[in-house]
C-alpha cells in the first residue's frame, strides 16, 4: 500500500539507492547493447574499421627472427598506427585471441569487430558505475544516482558505445583517474599513488588528450602540501616520493602498452604531428572540411545541447555548472578538481579547428554531474507524498527516455547504405556503370549483380584537369550514388562563404559547389530515382527528428542519407 505521508523527493530517492543504481545500470546496458550489429558486418565506421584492421595485422612473434626483431620497428607487434594510443588496439587483439578459444570467428574481421563493440559497451557501463561512485564521494548519494541516470540515457555516449573506437574507453579511464585523484588527495599513501599512476597511464595510453589530467593532479598535490600542518623537509620529501611514484607508474604503463611509440618514435612523431596539424587547420584532410568556419566553443555547445545530451539534460547541466561557479568559494576540493578538469578540457579541445562530437565525450559524465547538482537541489526543496513522487518520477523518466528511445529507433531497421545497396541490386541492370564519390563508403555493397564502378575525385574539382576527368567519367556512368552528405554539404557551404571567411582561392571549392548545384537541379543530366534516410523518431507518436544539422559524424556513420541518381542526358562542364 502506498504511503501518502509527505517527504522530500530527495529522501524518497536515496532510500532506494541500490535499487535505483541496479536499474540505471540495466537501463544503460540495454541502450548500449541494442542494435550492436547495426551495420550487419559491413564496417561502416572508418575509425573502428582502421583499429580492427590494425589489430588483425598484429601477430605474436613465432620465429626466432621475429623475436629478435621485437625491439625494432619491424616487429610484428608494431601497429604502425599512432593517431590514437595503442592500448585499444592491443586490448582488441587480446580479446580476439581469448574469444577465439570459444569461437574461432571472434578473431576474424566480423567477429572481432562485434567483440570490440561489446568491450565498448562494458567500458561505458563501467563509466556509469564510476560516475555514481565519483558523484557519491564528492557530492552526495543522490547526485551520484542522478548523474549516472543522466549519463545512461545520453544519446552520444549510447551511440559511441556501438563503435569500438578510443573515446569510450578514454572516458572510462579519465573518470577512473579523477576518482583516484580524489582518493589520493584524501589519503596520499603509496598504495594510492601507485593506483593513480596506473589509471593515469592507462588514460594516456588510450589517447594523448588525457594528458590534461595533469592539471587536477597538480592541483591536488599543491593542496596536499598546503594543507599539511607539518611543512617539514621530511613531509616534503614524502610527498615528492609519492609524486615520483605516480609518474613512474604512469610512464611504466605507457611504455608497456605503447612500446612502439618509443621504439618506432619517428613514425610516432610523424603521425602525432599530422594529428596536431589537423586540430589547427580544418583543410588538412578532406574529411575535416566540414569544420572550415567553425565557431569555437559555440559549435560544441550547440551539438551538446541539441544532440549529444539533449535539451533537458543540457539545460540542467548548464544550470548546475552556473550554480557551481556562483558558489565556487563554498565548494569542496573534489568539486573544484572536477570543475577545473572540465573547464580545461573544454577550453583546449573546444578551441580545435575541428569539432568531432566524440572529442568531448570525456566531459559528458561531468556535465551529467552538474545536471545532477541542479536537479538534486530541486529534490531537496520539494515536499511531496509518495504517490505524487511516483507520478513526478514517472513523468520525468518519460521525458528523459524520449530522446534516447528516439535515436535508438534507427537500429530497428537496416542501415540506409544497406537499403540503398539492395535497391541498386534490385533495380539497376547488371554491368551498368555506377559513379561514386571518393572519401566515402562506396555503394553498392557486394551482391548478386556485377557493376562497373568509378570513383569521382570531387574534392579536387578546383583543378581544371580533374574537373574534365570527372565530367568525362560521368559521361560513361549510368547511375550516380551519393552515399552521405559528407561532401556536398561542406563543399557548398565553404564555396558560399569563401570571401567572408577570407579563404584563399586555391582552397575555395567553387567548381565542386557548381557541380552539386547542377546535380541537384537536374542540369547535370541526372535525376534522383531513390533516396534513403533514417531519421530518429519519437516513440509512439512517430514524429521524425531531423538531425542533419548536427555534426556530420553524428549521422554519417550509422544513419546517413543515401541518394541515387540515374543519367538521362550526357553531362557537360
Amino acid at each position: 500500500m502506498l504511503n501518502f505521508q509527505k517527504a522530500s523527493m530527495f529522501s524518497l530517492l536515496t532510500n532506494n539507492s541500490k535499487l535505483f543504481l541496479y536499474g540505471i545500470l540495466v537501463l544503460g546496458l540495454f541502450f548500449r547493447i541494442f542494435g550492436l550489429n547495426w551495420d550487419s558486418n559491413n564496417h561502416f565506421h572508418p575509425d573502428e574499421r582502421m583499429i580492427v584492421m590494425v589489430a588483425l595485422k598484429i601477430q605474436i612473434p613465432e620465429t626466432p627472427l621475429e623475436w629478435e626483431n621485437l625491439q625494432t620497428p619491424q616487429s610484428t607487434l608494431n601497429p604502425n598506427f599512432f593517431a590514437y594510443g595503442s592500448l585499444p588496439i592491443y586490448l582488441l587483439k587480446i580479446a580476439g585471441g581469448v574469444g577465439s578459444l570459444l569461437n574461432p570467428t571472434l578473431s576474424e574481421y566480423d567477429g572481432i569487430t562485434l567483440l570490440g563493440r561489446f568491450l565498448s559497451v562494458l567500458f561505458d557501463v563501467g563509466s556509469i558505475l564510476l560516475l555514481y561512485l565519483l558523484g557519491k564521494k564528492v557530492f552526495s548519494n543522490s547526485v551520484g544516482l542522478l548523474a549516472s541516470l543522466f549519463y545512461s540515457v545520453s544519446v552520444l555516449p549510447i551511440q559511441l558505445a556501438h563503435f569500438w573506437a578510443v573515446d569510450t574507453p578514454l572516458t572510462f579511464f579519465i573518470l577512473l583517474s579523477l576518482y583516484r585523484i580524489v582518493i589520493f588527495k584524501e589519503k596520499p599513501q603509496f598504495k594510492n599513488s601507485a593506483l593513480l599512476g596506473l589509471t593515469f597511464g592507462l588514460a594516456i595510453s588510450t589517447k594523448v588528450s588525457a594528458i590534461l589530467l595533469f592539471i587536477p593532479l597538480g592541483l591536488s598535490l599543491i593542496q596536499i602540501h598546503l594543507s599539511n600542518p607539518q611543512k617539514t623537509l621530511n613531509a616534503f620529501v614524502s610527498l615528492l616520493s609519492k609524486i615520483i611514484l605516480v609518474g613512474l607508474f604512469a610512464l611504466g604503463v605507457f611504455a608497456l602498452t605503447n612500446p612502439y611509440s618509443l621504439i618506432d618514435y619517428p613514425t610516432f612523431f610523424k603521425q602525432i604531428g599530422e594529428q596536431q596539424r589537423m586540430t589547427s587547420d580544418a583543410f588538412t584532410f578532406p574529411f575535416t572540411l566540414q569544420y572550415v568556419g567553425k565557431i569555437p566553443y559555440f559549435y560544441e555547445l550547440k551539438n551538446i545541447f541539441f544532440w549529444g545530451l539533449g535539451p533537458i539534460i543540457s539545460t540542467a547541466s548548464f544550470l548546475g555548472l552556473l550554480l557551481t561557479l556562483i558558489n565556487i568559494k563554498r565548494i569542496n576540493f573534489g568539486t573544484l578538481l572536477i570543475l577545473i578538469f572540465f573547464i580545461s578540457y573544454f577550453l583546449v579541445v573546444g578551441r580545435f579547428a575541428i569539432g568531432f562530437m566524440r572529442y568531448l565525450l570525456p566531459i559528458y559524465p561531468l556535465l551529467c554531474l552538474f545536471a545532477a547538482i541542479s536537479i538534486s537541489k530541486v529534490l531537496h526543496m520539494t515536499k511531496v507524498s509518495h504517490f505524487k513522487f511516483y507520478i513526478l518520477n514517472s513523468t520525468f523518466s518519460i521525458l528523459l527516455l524520449i530522446w534516447p528511445l528516439s535515436f535508438i529507433s534507427i537500429y530497428t531497421k537496416p542501415n540506409t547504405r544497406i537499403e540503398g545497396s539492395e535497391w541498386i541490386h534490385r533495380n539497376v541492370p547488371a554491368n551498368s556503370t555506377i559513379a561514386r564519390e571518393h572519401w566515402d563508403d562506396g555503394l553498392p555493397l557486394s551482391g548478386p549483380k556485377n557493376f562497373k564502378l568509378i570513383d569521382l575525385p570531387i574534392y579536387d574539382l578546383q583543378n581544371p584537369f580533374i574537373e574534365k576527368q570527372v565530367y568525362n567519367a560521368l559521361k560513361t556512368a549510368d547511375y550516380l550514388v551519393v552515399a552521405s552528405h559528407r561532401l556536398y554539404v561542406p563543399l557548398q557551404r565553404i564555396a558560399l562563404n569563401c570571401e567572408a571567411w577570407k579563404i584563399a582561392s586555391h582552397r575555395c571549392p567553387k567548381s565542386a559547389a557548381q557541380y552539386y548545384q547542377k546535380l541537384f537541379d537536374g542540369s547535370l543530366g541526372f535525376i534522383k530515382v531513390a533516396e534513403f534516410s533514417s531519421l530518429p523518431k519519437v516513440p509512439i507518436l512517430n514524429i521524425p527528428i531531423n538531425d542533419f544539422s548536427a555534426d556530420e559524424s553524428f549521422t554519417v556513420y550509422d544513419h546517413p542519407k543515401v541518394i541515387i541518381f540515374k543519367k538521362i542526358t550526357s553531362p557537360t562542364i
